[in-house]
């Protein structure tokens, strides 16, 4: 791996920390470009280099952060990622505002997102609305954080321990290791349920036991004994009593006044398509893009598209990004 220059960046100040780093909002020094600095603490080496890897994997990805540079933290000798600045309005504050309108434009854009990374062997593993970022002035959406993403392999054992608890998917909850891209596309129908719904999380549960009780309490219980049946998933013995004997609840059944509007038939068939107990029987996001929901955005998104932003799949991508990417990158709004 080849490293920039510390020197070359300054930090603003910190916009966040998670478990595994924290991320600032930093300037390229020599153009003035505002950049986002993600300094991560010291875990496995072979974690650091996956998530960089993955990063480079996807560069000119649409919708996808992209990475412009790292350099190494001169104290613990830790890679930090200078990644595209921007200007993100908070989930809290920004989702209440959308229009049914907005909600299909910006999940169809997180639906290219998952579908390019899926079409390169690459799963997300922690979408979240934490993890999209979204400038409505730009109209632009970014998925972020690509410190759990893992390259897919066809019978691999994954670690479960993965995704935050709202939006695991229930193989998680049941220690289904052998999980694909459709992991992702369930932590995606609780976003997309939250936004329809005007109840965020959608799922919430207490922990992560509490979380697959909320599940069945919607999806249904014969579902879900007929899903870990399939798979022969353990089920907790405590757990059995509280999982029993629910039926599935119509997605009719949470339209309230307030969010009636976004509630149409289209987004009702969509969400059915994407929380399904069973991996293979979800949409895919490929199939969740050319559902009927999307058909009145699809025209501004193929407006917006450019050849950046529109990668040839077949294109190699993966060049170590050096220092020099940054200036030839669009800058980002203050």
């Amino acid at each position: 791996m080849s490293f920039g220059r510390q020197s070359d960046y300054e930090i603003v100040r910190r916009l966040g920390r998670g478990k595994y780093s924290e991320v600032f909002e930093g300037v390229a020094i020599q153009i003035g470009q505002p950049c986002t600095i993600k300094v991560l603490k010291p875990v496995k080496q072979k974690k650091i280099l996956r998530e960089i890897k993955v990063l480079q994997d996807l560069c000119g990805a649409p919708n996808v952060v992209q990475l412009l540079d790292v350099v190494c933290e001169p104290s613990t000798q830790t890679p930090c990622l200078v990644q595209e600045y921007v200007d993100n309005v908070d989930f809290r504050e920004l989702y209440p505002t959308l229009s049914d309108y907005d909600v299909r434009y910006y999940m169809f854009q997180l639906l290219r997102a998952l579908d390019f990374c899926h079409m390169n062997g690459i799963m997300h593993r922690d979408v979240k609305p934490h993890n999209v970022m979204i400038d409505p002035t730009r109209r632009q959406l970014k998925l972020i954080d690509w410190g759990l993403a893992e390259f897919y392999h066809a019978g691999m054992q994954y670690n479960v321990r993965v995704a935050s608890r709202y939006f695991k998917g229930p193989e998680l909850l049941v220690d289904i290791q052998d999980y694909d891209y459709s992991l992702d596309l369930w932590s995606f129908g609780c976003v997309f349920a939250a936004l329809i719904f005007r109840r965020e999380p959608f799922f919430r549960g207490k922990d992560n036991a509490d979380q697959l009780v909320k599940i069945v309490h919607v999806l249904g219980s014969d579902d879900f004994f007929a899903f870990v049946a399939k798979y022969n998933a353990p089920v907790e013995t405590r757990l059995l009593p509280a999982l029993q004997n629910f039926k599935r609840r119509s997605w009719q059944s949470y339209i309230t006044p307030e969010c009636m509007s976004r509630c149409t038939p289209d987004a009702l068939d969509l969400l059915n398509g994407l929380l399904v107990y069973d991996m293979p029987a979800r949409l895919t996001a490929r199939e969740a893009m050319d559902m009927p929901y999307f058909d009145m955005v699809r025209a501004e998104v193929s407006g917006s598209m450019s050849p950046s932003s529109s990668p040839d799949p077949s294109k190699d991508t993966t060049t170590v990004v050096d220092s020099s990417a940054i200036a030839n990158t669009p800058p980002a709004p203050h």
